[in-house]
């Protein structure tokens, strides 16, 4: 049984802090910026609650972090009060995040110099993935770091991969985004032109999907879709936060995403329609909100 701390509650920290306390019985201190989170996360799965990162993470062996962006992850690690003040020589500190290139490999520089260890995390998978424990991890950072988190690390996991060095984990996660983006547009355009073709989309979806299109969103996403429901996923708001991470980074390393630009622009009429909370397949609801004029 490891010691280890918790920095962040939401909708994926919550559930993926509870796999390591149930499935591996570790003894777990948590953090949340709302304390009655934390209060309720160990009502439900015990261990304790912390009043800083710092203090959640005195003397813990791994320590997990999930926050919203860049600078929610300096706030808790870096700044006063943050996790980087106690953490011991020879700890491991796993940011699951979806955050920059740069960020992952400004703390891993920082962790270094203070005699521990850090790997960039991101998951996919969806709140769904987090609660059923069955997220996909991709991994920034040293082998043997990898190697002694892992363990802890599958209790939440349903694949976790070092893909390289740090940073190489976010932009994996970048990677995983932009084919997410491009898909679900494809599919969005699809289901639109079905629907004006007057085509029985059920008996449409059903024959493609077992064919070369078939996807997972296509599998998952493509009644909600048709039906014009969107309460069933990753937020339009945080699509936008990790397309433009990705934009970003590929004007530093001169990639060319001129789809993902595209889909990022189409994701920002979606909020201007009040979609900022919808699930990402709301691009439909722009090419229909598009026929209405």
């Amino acid at each position: 049984m490891a010691k280890v701390a918790w920095i962040g509650l939401g909708v994926m920290g919550y559930p993926m802090a509870g796999h390591i306390a149930k499935k591996g019985g570790h003894d777990l201190t948590v953090y949340n910026r709302n304390s009655a989170k934390s209060a309720a996360w160990v009502a439900e799965f015990g261990g304790k609650t912390a009043a800083t990162p710092a203090e959640a993470a005195k003397g813990a062996e791994f320590v997990f972090c999930c926050v919203g962006n860049d600078e929610d992850l300096r706030s808790v690690t870096t700044a006063s009060g943050g996790a980087f003040e106690s953490m011991a020589k020879g700890a491991i500190f796993i940011d699951n995040t979806t955050a920059s290139a740069d960020v992952a490999r400004e703390l891993y520089a920082a962790a270094k110099a203070k005699g521990f260890d850090f790997l960039d995390a991101p998951v996919s998978g969806g709140q769904a993935g987090a609660q059923n424990g069955v997220l996909t991890v991709m991994i920034g950072g040293e082998k043997a770091v990898f190697d002694k988190a892992k363990p802890v690390i599958d209790h939440y996991a349903r694949m976790a991969t070092l893909i390289g060095a740090s940073g190489a984990g976010q932009v994996t996660k970048m990677v995983n985004q932009i084919c997410i983006a491009g898909l679900v547009q494809g599919l969005a355009e699809g289901i639109h032109m079905a629907q004006k073709a007057g085509l029985d989309l059920p008996a449409v979806m059903e024959t493609i999907s077992k064919g070369a299109a078939g996807s997972w969103q296509m599998e998952n996403r493509w009644k909600t879709m048709g039906d014009g429901k969107f309460d069933f996923g990753f937020a339009v708001d945080w699509m936008r936060k990790d397309l433009k991470i990705a934009l970003d980074e590929s004007r530093k390393n001169g990639a060319s995403l001129p789809v993902t630009a595209m889909v990022d622009q189409f994701y920002s009429e979606v909020q201007k329609m009040g979609g900022k909370r919808w699930d990402t397949s709301s691009l439909i609801a722009r090419l229909n909100n598009a026929d209405k004029k």
